[in-house]
This record gives structure tokens, C-alpha cells and sequence, in this order.
């Protein structure tokens, strides 16, 4: 399939014709709607995308007129975004998916055709390359070569993939991390195609598809399944989101950072609850900020918990375009287009937003966030202290549990001993130091700031700890051309911030295995360790599964950081090491000056760097040009495997709206339960059922690779599904993570509901689900506020669905979460009325029937739970609320999931006869 816009129809009488720099050009204008005076920014660009699409079907009337009234939060709306963006951890279960759905319509009679990318898509593989190697200059070869060692497999299928789907291109390994070669690279803020002009706008299977909001285009993170869907053509359903303004105001004090930034302003909207909004910043401060800064804010807009975090197109916008190596002639064509369209930012309007709230950027401080989420801001003086309650609670706990001794809880972890006095690692020293991320990475003045403090570090005679794994992780080559050429390259690798590759790395948990002394602290003697990043995200076992805290920081604090070698010592007045003369060093003593930093910027960062670096950005190195290419337009699946397998989700029964009968839960989880605790992304320990599974395959212990990489074979997902060792199930007791109550075996033995004297059947997850499954037992989950909150991973979802759960209850959904439920067919129900399973007081161990779901063929808007408590058959009713919220949404869960639906789509849609060759590939590099 492939969507264009319409020539005729209800949209014409918006069709215009302008001259810009790229000649006469076809827009589809909104200044003819009355009421839009008021509109922000991001509601212009959805209007003009509804419009665009306008065809009295799957966008009418009704939609545009909600847009003009602000109907948010109650009307649903059909987006069509201008190209679709993925990476590789998520993009290789897209292609196997694409990969079946293209089999299944072959073998149902239609052409290979018929399923093809029609929507311009982009392909990064940035997620796989893991910090095995650091401290060394082969480091960056070795790790590459390590990576092909593991992924070759996958990149194989990844080259089939480009060259059978039409509209599809990859960016191979070695180049960067998708959002910031989206940034400096592939983004047009306004999209040229074909004598057409209208905003380029992104739906990307990684939540940070959002940095991109930070030079003006309307872009957010999808699911793998609704990215697949966007990519055959299909829109994006959602509803139509409040905007909250964010007023910006003020300066940031001298030596307060973009990064102290944005981790105050995820903590303020967390506060606020943006949750499902759009976040528009406006105000004074904003005219004054840089692109890269914006991007740094934008970044995190997942950590605000909103969809997008949007800034309007201005004279920075078009100064970062030229800055950055795009043409004169599309910087004019940009700026004609944004000012005949009202999109162009004027300081004086007054917009309408469903809330707007203030924010000085004089009061910010200096801060990092952790040491469990990104929205837990801590000034850096109370880091110690935030560090020591944590030690305490985690201990205390373990001594409830019994794996320690009260004894071993301290009142206070030491922090002493003289310069050069040996010791062991301690509970909160710093076992991994990493500058990564595109966070941050791709903002030039934290960068600097990190490499003049490294420099003035080594002219002191500081070294890292020698317990901290340090490792630099940029997010493009264009970051290590600027230190390079600021000279500040080697004064990073002097002090341990050697080049490791380009890519994620240790931000989506492939920070390699700590130091072997670190291991061992933590694996004999139960320390507890820390990490600081640059990143964006440190949930509970993310990072690195031998890490029990996370912290993030700005690119000079973890720098900081791993001087010191731990969080107990307070950066703002304590030393960080002894210089050569024997004289304490402090963090004031090496802090650059901002005026230092903005020289080095300017006489460091070239425009030139840019075309350099990106005009081979598809080609690839070596190791990528070997890799043999698979011919043909359907994929043979390998049986042996371990990578790649063909997935099962048309084939599972479409079971519709019917009621859930007789259900058990398969676990009961609490608040803010993130995909990673669902799905795990980090590293695959081989004491785990997957694990298990692949050394039994013939898989080496070092080549286990992570959960992420492995995405392309579901059969070790559905082995990894909440197995994450931080997750707390409340049906077993405290530290049998990835095991549960097998309660449907306890329900045929009797033994359920007997009291103390019958002992509970306790099993992994996935023989758990096994058991209810050979007793035709649906199972369904219970959690509590923030259900799914984290990356926008599919495949959380999909493991859900192949452990057999028909339904999650819970208090409240992360948006992308909840839609990829729907998209698999599994039902998310939410308390309605201030419920929760506490106050209902039940346990989890009753046995549920929801009904009332099916109202004539669709998923009635709520539904009723009976609980049965197995003990006393005393029954408990509650109504839930379906979160089926739109009606494509309908349409996917009646047909069974989305790519049911998408398959039916395709068929019926395909040409009765198959073309000999596909369409030449166009729109899918930048203009």
C-alpha cells in the first residue's frame, strides 16, 4: 500500500499554489479555516495534516472542526506521518513481522506485492554495539568487530529487508544514534517531494523520536506494531491530545548546564502530569535558546510522560539548518513555507492552550536525576544523602528477607580513606561512568564542557577510580570531529573517556560487563553499585543487571563522577582526588568557564564536518559491505535460528470481544511498572530461562547477547517476559523475580485457598503460562498507576500476548503502552472510579470473569470484573474502563491485532495481478 494525497475530493479547495525556492509548490492551506487564530504551534501542523488527508472517510469534517474547537481528549484523529523511523533492536521484529504478513498473503493468493512500505522509512542500526572493549584506542574496532561476531545474522536480514521492501532504507552500524542523525542529518522541518511542501513529521518505534520536536518537527514515539502499520499506509489513531504551554523565562545561571535543564523540566511535568498532552514551549527564553539545547529537552519528553515536546520554527530553527550543512536554498524554502503557512513563530500571539505554566531558568541548579527514574531530580549537594537512604531501605529490606544480616544495614556507609590507602568497593561507588547517548551527546556545549574538564583533570594528575568502567559513546562522528579538532578528543581518552563506537551503548543496558573487581563486590559480597550517564533513561535493571543504582547526569558530572568514584562524596564541597603537588582538587577548581566553552564551540563546530561525515551515511564500512545480501521478495526462515524466527502472531485464534472466563492472574505488580521490568532490554544472564534456552542451542556464554538484539526470535522473548530481577510480583515472595503462582495447577490440585498448610506452586513465568494454557485458563495482569511506562517497545506487548494474558488491569496506562495492548489483541481495563486492587481488597490468587465487553460487534467503553476469592467464594464486582479508545483502535481488536488487520488491508487493496519490478525507491533520502 501506499497513501498519497488526494487530487480531488473534499480537500481540493485547501490546494494552493506557491512559489518557493524550489520553484511552484503545491500547499494545502489553513489560513482559510476560520477560528484558528489561537491555535499553538503543533495543533497548525496537525490541522494541516488532517486537511492534507481530508477524504470524508478516515479523516472528515468533524476532525477538522474538533482541531479548531480543541476537542481534546475526547475526539479521536487519523494521523498520516511523512516517513516512519526505526531502529535496529525494534526494526528486526518489524521485518520479520513485514517478512510474514507478506508470506501470508502469498500463500492467501495475492501478489508478494501487496505488502510493501509505502511511506518513506528509515532504518538505523544503532542499538546492538555493546562496551566489551574500552580504555585503549582499538576499542571502537574491536567492539564493531564483536558486534558483527553477534549481529551478523540480523544484518544479513536487514540488507534482505532494504532491498525487498520498497520504501525502505538502512543506515548500517558505525554511524550514530538514530535521533541525533535524524537531527543533523535526515530531518527537513519542511518536506519537499514531488512539488508538494508540507511539514515533515515522524512516527519512530523509539520514544526519543521526540528530540526531534526541538527543531520544529512534530514527531513521537510509536509501537514496532503501529510503526508497521504507519509504514503499509495506514494512519496513526490517536485522540487528540491536549497542549499544555510551557513559558520559558529568564537565563540559565553560569555553569548550569542544558542538562540541569531538561532534568528540572522533567521533573516539573511529572508533577504537573502531561501524560498523553503535547508540550509547547514558548516564552522569552526560547527565541534565545540554541537548536542542540531545545533537542537536549525534547530528548526526554517520554520522561515528561508527553507525547511531544514541541518548539516553533524561528530564527534558530534556520540557523541550525545552515549550521549543520543543509542548503541555502532549502533554509529560504523552510522559512517561506513556515511564514505563508502561520507557522512561523511570533512571540506576540496569544495561543489558546488547555494549560500554560512558567518556568525561570534563572532558578535552575545543578542537578542529576536517580537513582531508579529519570524524573527524580536531586541537587548535587543531596546526592549523598538520597544515596544513603537508599542503601538503607535496599538493606533493610534484603535483612527482612533474610539474605543479609542486620547486622551487615548500616546507619552510615563510609566514605573515608587516605589518598592511595587501598580498599574494597563499597555499597554506592561508581562501577560504570559513561558519557552516551543522544541526549546529550548531541549538544556541542555539554560535550565541550566535558572535554575541558577532562583536560584540566589531567593536567592535575587526576585519574577515574580504578573500579569505574569509563567509556565515550557519542551519538554521530560529527561529535568526536569537533573535540577532535578543539584538541579535547585526547584529553577524554587521557583520563579513561576513550572512544568505545557509536550508538546507545550503555543507555539501552549494553555497557558490557563491569570490572572484574566491581563483579565481584557485587556477586559475592552483595554491594551494591552505581552507574552515571548522560542518558535518558535508568530504570531498574536497565543500565547493567549487576547495578543496583542509576544515576544521570550532564556530560561534565559524570566526567565528575568518576574521579570521585563514588555518590556518597558531595560534589559541591568535597574533593574529588589529590592533584600532583598533593593538593585537594575540587569541582569548582576544573569547571570551565562559559565563555571558554561558547570559544570552543565556535572555532570548533563546522558546517563542512556535516557533509563530510553524512555523505556516505548509507553505505556502510567493510564489515557491512561483506555481509551477503538474501535476494527475493519472501524470506526463507532458518530453522536453526537463534536470531531469527518466523513470528506466530497471525496465527493465534482471533478470539474478538468475547467475555474473559474463569481467568488467573499471571502477575500483580504496583505503580510506575516500566517496559523493561515487562520486557527486558539489557543483557540475556545465563542463569535465565532464555538464557537456558540459547546454551542449549549451541550459544556460547559470551555470545547471549542482549534481549534487545534478539527481539527477532520470539521464542526467547516470550522467555525474557517479566523476568527482569527488579520486578516485585506480589503473588510470590520478595526476590523470586521471573517466577509466579501457578494458580490454575493450585485450582485442579484443591489446593488453592487452603491456608498456610498448602504450599503455593511457584514456577517460572513462562511454565506458569504453559500450565494455564494446556487448561484453557485465560490469564490476565494486574498493575498499578503508570502501567507501561518506558520505551516504546512492541515487544512488551507482544510478550504479554504470547504468555497467553487476554487482559491488563490497571490504574492508569502509559499512552504507547496501552495502544500497542490493543494492537495485539490484548485488552487494557482501567480501574474506573479511584479503584485499585488494595482498596477492592483482593490478592490476586481469585479467579475473574469480565464480561459485558461486546456491545453489537465492538468493545463496549466498559465492562464489569467479577473477582471469586478462592477461600471463602466470596464475590467481589468492580467496573473497569476499555481503553479501546478510537475507532481504528476498534477495528484492530475485532480483526484480532493489527497485523490481521493490516493483512486483510493489504489484500484487498493489492492489484489483481502482481507488476513485474517494484517502483523505483524515492522521498526516502533527504532533499
Amino acid at each position: 500500500m501506499r497513501v498519497e494525497n488526494a487530487e480531488s475530493g473534499p480537500n481540493e479547495r485547501f490546494r494552493d499554489t506557491i512559489s518557493t525556492a524550489y520553484g511552484p509548490t503545491e500547499i494545502w492551506r489553513i489560513d482559510g479555516i476560520s477560528g484558528i487564530d489561537e491555535l499553538g504551534f503543533s495543533q497548525r501542523v496537525i490541522l494541516e495534516n488532517l486537511i492534507r488527508h481530508l477524504d470524508g472517510e478516515v479523516v472528515t469534517e468533524r476532525d477538522i472542526e474538533a482541531v479548531v474547537r480543541q476537542e481534546t481528549g475526547d475526539h479521536d484523529i487519523a494521523f498520516h506521518p511523512s516517513r516512519v523511523f526505526l531502529h535496529d533492536t525494534n526494526g528486526v521484529p518489524v521485518l520479520t513481522d513485514l517478512a510474514a504478513l507478506r508470506e501470508a498473503a502469498v500463500a492467501a493468493g495475492g501478489p508478494a506485492s501487496a505488502v510493501d512500505v509505502g511511506v518513506p522509512s528509515h532504518l538505523t542500526v544503532d542499538h546492538s554495539v555493546v562496551t566489551d572493549f574500552f580504555g585503549r584506542p582499538d576499542a571502537p574496532a574491536l567492539n564493531v568487530r564483536r558486534e558483527y561476531e553477534r549481529n551478523a545474522e540480523r544484518y544479513r536480514f536487514l540488507k534482505w529487508g532494504k532491498q525487498a521492501f520498497t520504501g525502505l532504507e538502512v543506515i548500517p552500524p558505525g554511524a550514530g544514534i538514530m535521533h541525533q542523525i535524524n537531527v543533523e542529518y535526515l530531518s527537513q522541518v519542511i518536506h519537499f517531494d514531488r512539488g508538494r511542501a508540507y511539514p515533515d513529521t515522524v512516527a519512530g518505534t523509539d520514544s526519543h523520536t521526540t528530540m526531534v520536536n526541538g527543531m520544529s518537527l512534530l514527531a513521537w514515539g510509536v509501537g514496532g506494531i503501529e510503526a508497521e502499520a504507519a509504514m503499509l499506509g495506514l494512519p496513526i489513531t490517536m485522540l487528540l491530545p491536549p497542549v499544555t504551554g510551557v513559558r520559558l523565562v529568564g537565563e540559565l545561571p553560569a555553569g548550569v548546564t542544558a542538562t540541569d535543564l531538561v532534568l528540572t523540566v522533567t521533573e516539573r511535568m511529572r508533577a504537573l502530569g502531561v501524560v498523553g498532552n503535547i508540550v509547547e514551549f514558548h516564552g522569552p527564553a526560547v527565541a534565545a535558546m540554541p537548536v542542540p539545547t531545545r533537542c537536549t529537552i525534547a530528548n526526554m519528553s517520554p520522561e515528561f510522560g508527553s507525547t511531544s515536546a514541541m518548539f516553533p520554527i524561528d530564527e534558530r530553527t534556520l540557523e541550525f539548518l545552515a549550521d549543520s550543512g543543509r542548503s541555502g536554498q532549502h533554509v529560504d524554502f523552510v522559512e517561506q513555507y513556515a511564514k505563508e503557512q502561520g507557522l512561523w513563530h511570533d512571540p506576540h500571539r496569544t495561543i489558546r492552550f488547555d494549560r500554560d505554566v512558567t518556568i525561570d531558568l534563572s532558578e535552575i541548579t545543578a542537578s542529576v536525576a536517580g537513582p531508579r527514574r529519570p524524573q527524580d531530580r536531586i541537587e548535587l549537594s543531596g546526592v549523598p544523602r538520597v544515596t544513603d537512604d537508599f542503601l538503607a531501605a535496599r538493606l533493610t529490606e534484603r535483612a527482612e528477607a533474610g539474605t543479609v544480616s542486620s547486622a551487615q544495614v548500616p546507619s552510615a556507609v563510609p566514605t573515608g580513606g587516605d589518598e592511595g590507602e587501598p580498599r574494597g568497593i563499597r555499597d554506592g561507588d561508581v562501577a560504570i561512568a559513561s558519557i552516551t547517548s543522544c541526549t546529550n551527546t548531541s549538544n556541542p556545549m555539554v560535550m565541550v564542557a566535558a572535554g575541558l574538564l577532562a583536560r584540566n583533570a589531567r593536567d592535575r594528575g587526576l585519574k577515574p577510580r580504578p573500579w569505574v568502567k569509563t567509556s565515550l559513546a557519542p551519538g554521530s562522528r560529527v561529535v568526536t570531529d569537533y573535540l577532535d579538532r578543539a584538541g579535547l578528543l585526547d584529553a577524554l581518552s587521557d583520563i579513561g573517556f576513550g572512544l568505545v563506537g557509536y550508538g546507545c551503548m550503555t543507555c539501552i543496558g549494553n555497557s558490557g560487563d563491569l570490572l572484574p573487581e566491581a563483579t565481584r563486590a557485587v556477586r559475592e559480597d552483595g554491594r551494591i553499585v552505581a552507574s552515571v550517564l548522560s542518558g535518558n533513561r535508568n530504570f531498574d535493571g536497565r543500565i547493567n543487571n549487576d547495578v543496583g543504582m542509576n544515576f544521570l547526569a550532564s556530560p561534565p558530572l559524570v566526567v565528575a563522577y568518576a574521579l570521585a568514584g563514588s555518590t556518597h562524596i558531595d560534589l559541591t564541597n568535597d574533593p574529588l582526588g589529590t592533584a600532583d603537588d598533593g593538593t585537594d582538587v575540587f569541582l569548582a577548581d576544573l569547571w570551565p568557564a562559559d565563555t571558554e566553552i561558547e570559544a570552543v564551540v565556535r572555532d570548533s563546530v563546522d558546517p563542512g564536518t556535516y557533509h563530510e561525515v553524512y555523505s556516505t551515511i548509507f553505505d556502510g564500512d567493510e564489515n557491512w559491505q561483506m555481509l551477503e545480501t538474501i535476494p527475493g521478495e519472501i524470506f526463507s526462515w532458518g530453522e536453526e535460528s537463534t536470531y531469527i524466527r518466523r513470528p506466530p502472531f497471525l496465527d493465534a485464534p482471533n478470539r474478538g470481544v468475547d467475555d474473559i472466563v474463569g481467568a488467573r492472574a499471571l502477575v500483580v505488580v504496583g505503580d510506575s511498572v516500566t517496559t523493561d521490568h515487562i520486557c527486558p532490554a539489557g543483557r540475556i544472564p545465563s542463569v535465565t530461562p532464555a538464557g537456558q534456552a540459547l546454551l542449549e542451542r549451541g550459544v556460547k556464554p559470551r555470545d547471549l547477547n542482549s534481549y534487545a538484539s534478539r527481539r527477532g526470535n520470539w521464542q526467547v522473548m516470550r522467555l525474557g517476559g517479566f523476568t527482569n530481577m527488579h520486578l516485585s510480583n506480589r503473588l510470590v515472595p520478595y526476590g523470586n523475580g521471573g517466577k509466579t503462582r501457578s494458580l490454575a495447577e493450585e485450582a485442579e490440585n484443591g489446593t488453592l485457598g487452603q491456608g498456610e498448610d498448602a504450599e503455593p506452586i511457584i514456577r517460572p513465568i513462562h511454565e506458569v503460562a504453559d500450565a494455564a494454557a494446556d487448561r484453557e485458563v485465560p490469564l490476565v495482569v494486574f498493575g498499578g498507576r503508570e502501567y507501561g511506562t518506558g520505551s516504546s517497545r512492541d515487544w512488551a506487548a507482544k510478550v504479554t500476548s504470547l504468555l497467553g494474558v487476554r487482559a491488563v488491569i490497571a490504574e492508569s496506562f502509559e499512552r504507547i503502552h496501552r495502544s500497542n495492548l490493543v494492537g495485539m489483541g490484548v485488552l487494557p481495563l482501567q480501574f474506573a472510579g479511584g479503584d485499585s486492587i488494595d482498596s477492592l481488597g483482593l490478592d490476586g490468587t481469585e479467579e475473574f470473569t469480565i464480561s459485558g465487553l461486546d456491545s453489537n460487534g465492538s468493545v463496549a467503553g466498559s465492562a464489569v470484573v467479577r473477582a471469586v476469592h478462592p477461600a471463602s467464594g466470596q464475590t467481589t464486582d468492580f467496573t473497569v474502563t476499555t481503553r479501546v479508545d478510537t475507532e481504528l483502535e476498534q477495528r484492530y481488536f475485532r480483526a484480532g491485532g493489527i497485523l490481521p488487520y493490516a493483512l486483510q488491508v493489504s489484500l484487498d487493496s493489492a492489484p489483481d495481478t502482481e507488476q513485474a519490478d517494484h517502483p523505483q525507491k524515492e522521498g526516502t533520502k533527504r532533499a
